[in-house]
């Protein structure tokens, strides 16, 4: 038995001067279909290695592990919302998480916070985007639809009036394909360009 990396989503907080971040605010969490409960150990490892040796210096990092079926799922999606909207404490983390492991990996540890929020608005299955799906990076640009859902991105046209992609349409993506994570799919939101084509919503963030 292995685990599997599913995908990682990108969580978008609160944005307020009083918080704070490294860069925006935002947390991510990485969703792994893992068949037994005894990798949790050496997932925890693992993580904690990785966020430790590529930790930004001045930051401060958390990790945050749930299963899918812990009873605190519940209380960790309340959390994740309320992130969204207030600034809250470490403490409020901590209460949500109950006895699930989240633990700070430098600084103040105030990372627990956005490492909490990121598991509970990624369990929600309606919160935030994808920086990793299916070797999204790799895909060209612009991209079939037919091979966008042979990996598992379904495609959801804005233009309610027209119909929607055909296998052999193309999509721009303007080298930034982030699908949403929308109803515990990997979904890309797309509008009418031309004929057969199509342009993915969004685009990288200039600097």
């Amino acid at each position: 038995k292995e685990c599997f990396l599913w995908g990682v989503v990108r969580q978008q907080l609160l944005v307020d001067p009083a918080i704070p971040y490294t860069s925006h605010n935002s947390s991510a969490c990485l969703v792994v279909d893992c068949p037994d409960p005894a990798f949790a150990e050496i997932l925890l490892k693992l993580a904690a290695d990785y966020i430790e040796a590529e930790a930004i210096p001045g930051s401060d990092p958390g990790l945050c592990l749930v299963r899918e079926s812990d009873p605190a799922m519940q209380s960790l999606q309340l959390f994740g919302r309320q992130c969204t909207l207030k600034i809250v404490s470490q403490a409020d983390a901590m209460r949500a998480a109950g006895g699930v492991h989240l633990s700070g990996h430098g600084g103040t540890n105030g990372g627990i916070i956005g490492a909490a929020a990121a598991v509970g608005l990624t369990a929600s299955g309606w919160h935030g985007r994808f920086i990793e799906f299916s070797s999204l990076r790799d895909f060209p640009d612009p991209v079939l639809v037919s091979r966008l859902e042979e990996k598992n991105i379904r495609l959801a046209p804005l233009d309610r009036d027209g119909c929607g992609p055909l296998p052999d349409d193309r999509v721009r993506t303007k080298g930034w394909l982030r699908p949403r994570l929308w109803g515990h799919e990997a979904v890309l939101p797309v509008t009418p360009v031309g004929p057969g084509f199509w342009e993915s919503l969004g685009e990288k963030r200039k600097k």
